[in-house]
């Protein structure tokens, strides 16, 4: 039997600028620098940023684009799944569609490196009934 995990720390992000990446993910996200990780940020480590709550971490590694084959999912609220709807239809100027899974419901978006991301509601029933409804 392996030992026991305590959560997920970190997520590796290749991006082909730090800087444009760290505003966009500042702006999209309201994910900020770590600054106790800060001397990591050196030619080829990483940058850290994450949530106020520090729940949250992405390391933004610049490197060439390469075709990324795995989707980053953070999950919260029904409450602040139409939050993250209403925010990502404003930030991307196009209206963000919920995805209905059937036991939950997600939001698709990438970053301008083309690295995907999820948000997922497991609040099924409580979104259902107001997902499609005109104004979400």
């Amino acid at each position: 039997m392996a030992p026991t995990l305590q959560g997920l720390d970190h997520i590796h992000v290749f991006v082909t600028n730090r800087a444009s990446a760290e505003e966009w993910y500042a702006r999209v996200m309201g994910l900020q620098r770590d600054a106790k990780f800060e001397s990591w940020t050196t030619d080829r480590g990483p940058l850290t940023i994450g949530n106020v709550s520090g729940t949250v971490h992405l390391a933004l590694f610049e490197r060439p684009i390469e075709k990324c084959r795995s989707v980053i999912a953070f999950n919260t609220t029904s409450a602040e799944f139409l939050a993250w709807q209403t925010h990502l239809t404003k930030v991307f100027g196009r209206i963000i569609e919920a995805v209905d899974h059937d036991l939950a419901w997600s939001l698709y978006f990438t970053d301008p490196d083309g690295n995907p991301f999820e948000i997922t509601s497991y609040e099924y029933q409580s979104l259902k009934s107001v997902i499609g409804q005109p104004g979400v």
